[in-house]
């Protein structure tokens, strides 16, 4: 599959969650969403005046940070966001995998701000005439530490999924797309 054969198939299957994706159809997209990202960044920051803060310091000397304010970038991302989902979920499907695991890392993320939010909260009810510190500090440890261990882990772990070759023959997801293409 080439670069544009990727970009049809991917658009064409604009919201197909079901089938496989070979890794040559996933990566040359994600090469097209990284350069379209930069191209349409650049618009942005030719076409539409970004706004410059600037920000006072305690020591008197300032600082300027330039916020882009273009709809460009913005707009290709949205374009782009259902069809790089389903892509990833169709390579998923190839390497045998539930495409549920391609949004792993967020749902993690939702779980470990639940988890700490609801955590520290129930954690702190308990401490009503005992010290809050020592309980807080506890918390942290118990569950910040492999809360973040878990954060940084599982986008390794989809990333390396996602570099896996595709699963021999026909698996549950249907037929070997390599396979598919070459008879």
């Amino acid at each position: 599959m080439t670069f544009g054969q990727s970009i049809g198939t991917c658009f064409a299957k604009y919201i197909t969650f079901s089938g496989r994706a070979s890794r040559p159809e996933y990566w040359y997209f994600f090469l097209f969403l990284l350069l379209g990202s930069i191209a349409a960044t650049m618009l942005d920051a030719l076409l539409f005046d970004a706004v410059t803060t600037t920000v006072e310091t305690s020591d008197t000397s300032t600082s300027a940070r330039i916020e882009n304010t273009g709809p460009i970038a913005p707009i290709f991302s949205l374009a782009v966001f259902l069809p790089h989902l389903a892509v990833a979920f169709r390579r998923m499907h190839d390497t045998g995998r539930s495409g549920i695991y391609a949004i792993l890392p967020f749902l993690l993320m939702l779980c470990a701000v639940l988890v700490l939010v609801f955590g520290v909260g129930i954690a702190s009810s308990f401490a009503a005439g005992g010290s809050l510190d020592l309980l807080f500090t506890r918390a942290t440890l118990l569950l910040l530490i492999p809360t973040l261990a878990v954060l940084f882990i599982s986008p390794l772990l989809v990333l390396w999924w996602l570099t896996r070759p595709s699963q021999p023959g026909t698996n549950q997801y249907g037929p070997n797309p390599v396979r598919a293409v070459a008879s």
